[in-house]
């Protein structure tokens, strides 16, 4: 969804978690404690989610007799069959890091979720912030259309960041092992 088109989709509780997909950068959230209902599909907006291994999780709307409604149905669909799905939405039974993880709730599970959440920024801050942003936008859009629009999306996406300076930085900074700063990411992405 583009962020006009979102915005007049959605109610403010759906931005709240939804709100990450439409950022043109990287969002890893970081999980410990307990992770339920709304918190859940918050985390679920992030691109990455870190947990440490005793974090527990549930879709925990249906004890309410209500249904997860921050955006929920779509951040989880991108992550796992939507049998898993409606398992986890229509029993609200808590589950432990581990399974999240073998679920596609969590990208990772670590005993300090901050510090390897930390140290994947500090990698992503040395790729090019116009590669970043495609891809982000690329794979958001991937699961939910056809095979023809998405190769035609990957088309107009690279020919807006080939020849770019942030690409060419990019290309000489893997190749001779620079350290060449990137610019502002481009808009358009």
């Amino acid at each position: 969804i583009l962020k006009r088109e979102a915005d007049e989709a959605t109610n403010l509780a759906q931005r709240v978690a939804y709100g990450w997909h439409q950022l043109p950068v990287p969002v890893i959230a970081v999980t410990q404690g307990v992770c339920f209902g709304g918190g859940l599909q918050i985390a679920l907006g992030a691109d990455f989610r870190f947990s440490t291994p005793d974090c527990r999780f549930s879709v925990m709307e249906i004890k309410w007799g209500i249904i997860p409604d921050m955006s929920g149905s779509v951040t989880m669909r991108n992550l796992m069959g939507v049998d898993t799905a409606m398992e986890l939405a229509m029993s609200g039974r808590e589950l432990a890091a581990p399974e999240a993880k073998s679920l596609g709730l969590v990208s990772r599970v670590c005993d300090d979720p901050l510090a390897e959440a930390r140290e994947f920024a500090k990698t992503l801050i040395t790729k090019s912030p116009d590669a970043l942003a495609g891809i982000k936008q690329l794979y958001n859009q991937a699961w939910a259309r056809s095979d023809e629009a998405m190769l035609k999306e990957e088309t107009r996406l690279q020919k807006q960041i080939l020849g770019r300076p942030n690409q060419w930085r990019a290309t000489l900074n893997s190749l001779f092992r620079w350290r060449l700063p990137f610019g502002p990411r481009r808009n358009a992405l």
